[in-house]
């Protein structure tokens, strides 16, 4: 029989939309579930303890509703609080996103590295271990954004979004001590490569930004290699936690990532 299971991803909006598009470019005929907690969104300006909670317990949900054979949390703040909690709950294989440090020190010439993320992923100890661990030798300094997410989030609704406002952000970077000499930035969110074009146009020149989204595609292309994907393209379903008119006004630009379905949890 043809397995037709899908690989589910999650985030609380849209910015896991950049992890489903590099795995899409390396398993086209897989079938995706993206699911978007759009009553719960921004995650970034929640407690761990809530995110801790809420996290397991919809992934349990989507889990039993779509049976899928791998779930992919692409949202660096779920990832670095409830990881270890979704795997515990779910007998299934379940990837992680977490802040691309390591290439990201791997590449730096000025030994000096900014991290752009949520307030919430920025402080986690996640992040102190990943430093020490990948980059003991640099600077690493961090910044918090929910502006950045919602301006990602206005941008895939069709919204023109303000150039100086990305100038001001990056500025939260730039302007710590030691800040001048950042030669890389890792977008330690998954909205933040959705403004990629926008955040490379307001940043000094040379400065390079580095995100996770092609490992995780190479991990999930490992985790499913000579599984079957059945016979039909692969089908693109997005659900939402709540669906309302915003959420429909999403359908042109979520076709664009092959998910031509809308549903609700």
């Amino acid at each position: 029989m043809n397995d037709t299971r899908p690989i589910l991803f999650f985030d609380s909006g849209v910015g896991g939309l950049s992890v489903l598009a590099a795995t899409r470019a390396l398993l086209p005929a897989a079938s995706i579930v993206y699911a978007a907690d759009s009553a719960g969104f921004p995650y970034g300006t929640k407690s761990e303890a809530e995110i801790a909670v809420r996290v397991p317990a919809l992934l349990g949900r989507l889990a039993e509703r779509y049976r899928p054979r791998l779930i992919v949390i692409a949202c660096n703040t779920a990832s670095t609080i409830a990881l270890a909690e979704v795997r515990a709950a779910l007998d299934l294989p379940v990837v992680g996103t977490v802040p691309a440090i390591k290439p990201a020190a791997a590449i730096s010439k000025t030994r000096t590295i900014g991290v752009l993320g949520t307030d919430a992923t920025v402080r986690q100890p996640y992040v102190d271990d990943l430093a020490r661990r990948f980059a003991g030798d640099c600077l690493v300094l961090r910044h918090g954004s929910a502006e950045l997410v919602r301006l990602a989030e206005a941008k895939l609704h069709g919204h023109a979004t303000d150039p100086a406002r990305y100038a001001a952000i990056l500025a939260g970077l730039f302007g710590q001590a030691g800040g001048d000499r950042i030669d890389t930035i890792v977008n330690a969110c998954t909205h933040f490569p959705l403004v990629a074009d926008e955040l490379a146009a307001a940043a000094p020149p040379g400065v390079e930004f580095v995100d996770g989204s092609a490992g995780i595609a190479r991990r999930v292309a490992h985790l499913t290699a000579g599984q079957d994907w059945g016979a039909a393209p692969g089908e693109g379903i997005a659900v939402f936690t709540r669906g309302d008119a915003d959420t429909a006004a999403l359908a042109p630009a979520l076709e664009r990532f092959g998910l031509t379905r809308l549903e609700s949890l």
